[in-house]
């Protein structure tokens, strides 16, 4: 008894001190009535994948989708094997340590439904709820470890019962059987599943939050299929208003995000606010970063003097990352990045490997032909989920400069050491804001009036998330990238170590189909050499061209490689 007693007065303990958040007016706070800005990430491709995650969006988008073209080729045995190896190693606790040392102080959490409960066409007993286990132990540890990190979870409703709108890869939402909107069973379900979290969540400190549904995206009585025109939204708010209710029977304490139609943005028709400790969130991807393009939310938190929460954002550049958070730190708005893992990205801070092997496979299913044998594809699967351990990720760390460092701070940092004597490849320019590391001329993707007409920033896709195209290299001498797609007027800034000051010869490995030249210029614009760069024939002939009595003075020197022309492509330069 007594042993019973001491631990429960350690649990208040806990809880009467810890860092529990709630709303202050427009602001979150936490117990002590300190304002916390939650600087978030989402761990988007975990629980629920979307085609573009995993490379198959040309032909299969929604999760379910994925699972059928995994089957055909080795069995729904071999899919649930699949799965299960890339849940278990898609987030682990070292990704967590990773985020929490990276300056994360919250993770939303995609759910999907179905590994919390059964659809309701699977129900044993029409209209009951059967629990499973797996959702509810993914949870618990990822909370035991965001606990042990301080940081904040955030449980948001990614793929609601039936799915709640029309872009159906966000929800893996089969059309073929009835939506959310369209089944009060499913209504149901995603109430009874609110209120099992709730029960299960209500005394974890660490919780941040309840994000009840991700962005609904549904016409009831407007024209746009996605809702971004409808006026009432009346089943979205009667829904989300349930939810409370259904929350606040066991959970006084957690605070609950809400969101609008059209992918979060549309608070038409809002009927009077149901909570007294309750936030907006809003989504935000490719537009300007300017008061003009939030202006309606910070009317809204305005009006109702509740606080509003950017829940989603990303996939873009290091430039659009940066402006962006300075934005939201102007106006005290918290944020979670999308997302944490998926194959061949640079728009995140972290990168899942693809292989050749896997890459057979899509082929394969884009494309038909000869179809791989089980044996073939179970190993490359089996590849793919191993590549998903945080050990096996390659880790970003010019997304994370410019999410943290460069939010404040307008200095370089060197990519890597470079001493002198040395080779310096051209993608590892420093780490720094554009117009301090590097001037590019396409450097963010804007959806300003066309989607069709996206706008790019690292054309080649490869490495590294700045303005700066960087493309694979096929080079005899490589770390398997160049620089291309060079324009008149653009620079890449690079720090090198020299052990003494004296005259150097430059070796610049390059290739063009254009006579052009650059200029090698200090940090302040002094000229330190000019170079002509002959065609080579094309950008597959490398060629090198030297230049001798190059000023370094001893110590650190800031090197800049300023083109002259178009076209030029850099593999690598020597310094002897």
């Amino acid at each position: 008894m007594k042993r019973v007693i001491l631990l429960s007065a350690l649990l208040l303990s806990q809880f009467g001190t810890s860092q529990l958040l709630k709303t202050a007016g427009q602001k979150i706070i936490n117990d002590k009535g300190e304002n916390i800005q939650l600087r978030g990430l989402g761990l988007g491709g975990w629980m629920l994948q979307e085609g573009y995650m995993l490379k198959t969006a040309d032909f299969a988008g929604p999760q379910y989708k994925i699972k059928e073209k995994i089957s055909e080729l080795i069995g729904e045995n071999g899919m649930k094997d699949f799965y299960k190896a890339y849940l278990k190693n898609g987030i682990t606790k070292q990704d967590i340590d990773f985020l929490a040392k990276a300056g994360f102080n919250s993770i939303r959490l995609p759910m999907h439904y179905d590994l919390y409960t059964l659809p309701i066409e699977k129900e044993p007993v029409k209209g009951q709820n059967t629990w499973l286990e797996e959702g509810f132990k993914m949870t618990d540890d990822l909370l035991k470890w965001c606990a042990a990190n301080k940081i904040y979870l955030i449980l948001d409703l990614h793929a609601a019962p039936g799915g709640q709108g029309n872009d159906v890869n966000i929800s893996d939402n089969d059309k073929t059987k009835p939506s959310l909107w369209e089944n009060t069973e499913n209504q149901q379900k995603t109430i009874a599943l609110w209120k099992k979290l709730a029960e299960r969540y209500k005394d974890e400190p660490w919780i941040g939050g309840y994000d009840l549904i991700n962005e609904p995206n549904i016409n009831f009585t407007g024209k746009n299929p996605n809702g971004t025109d409808e006026m009432s939204n009346a089943p979205l708010w009667k829904l989300q208003k349930e939810i409370t209710a259904a929350i606040r029977e066991t959970d006084k304490k957690h605070l609950i995000f809400i969101e609008g139609n059209g992918w979060g943005n549309n608070y038409n028709g809002l009927i009077p606010l149901w909570d007294n400790n309750m936030a907006f969130s809003f989504h935000k991807y490719w537009n300007y970063n300017n008061d003009e393009t939030i202006q309606s939310i910070l009317e809204l938190r305005k009006k109702h003097n509740i606080p509003i929460w950017l829940g989603e954002t990303g996939e873009n550049s290091n430039v659009w990352f940066t402006e962006l958070i300075q934005l939201l730190d102007k106006h005290n708005i918290g944020y979670a990045f999308w997302p944490m893992k998926k194959i061949d990205n640079i728009a995140g801070i972290t990168n899942v490997k693809t292989t050749p092997e896997y890459e057979i496979l899509l082929n394969y299913w884009k494309n038909s032909g000869e179809k791989p044998s089980k044996d073939f594809a179970t190993k490359a699967l089996m590849q793919i989920a191993e590549n998903y351990k945080f050990s096996n990720v390659e880790i970003k760390n010019d997304v994370i400069d410019a999410m943290f460092r460069q939010v404040t701070d307008d200095t370089t940092k060197p990519f890597k050491n470079h001493p002198v004597p040395g080779r310096i490849f051209a993608s590892e320019y420093d780490l720094g804001r554009m117009g301090s590391a590097y001037v590019d001329h396409d450097f963010v993707n804007l959806w300003v009036s066309d989607p069709k007409k996206r706008s790019e920033w690292n054309s080649g896709q490869q490495m590294r998330n700045d303005g700066v195209d960087i493309y694979r290299c096929h080079d005899g001498i490589t770390n398997q990238y160049y620089v291309g797609k060079t324009e008149k007027g653009e620079w890449l800034q690079y720090t090198v170590t020299v052990k003494s000051e004296k005259n150097y010869t430059f070796n610049i490995r390059y290739s063009g189909s254009n006579d052009t030249n650059i200029k090698l210029e200090d940090a302040s614009g002094k000229q330190l050499a000019n170079v002509s760069l002959p065609s080579t024939g094309g950008e597959r002939n490398w060629k090198t061209v030297s230049v001798k009595n190059v000023p370094l003075k001893k110590g650190t020197n800031k090197i800049r490689f300023r083109f002259e022309g178009n076209g030029s492509n850099l593999n690598y330069f020597e310094i002897q």
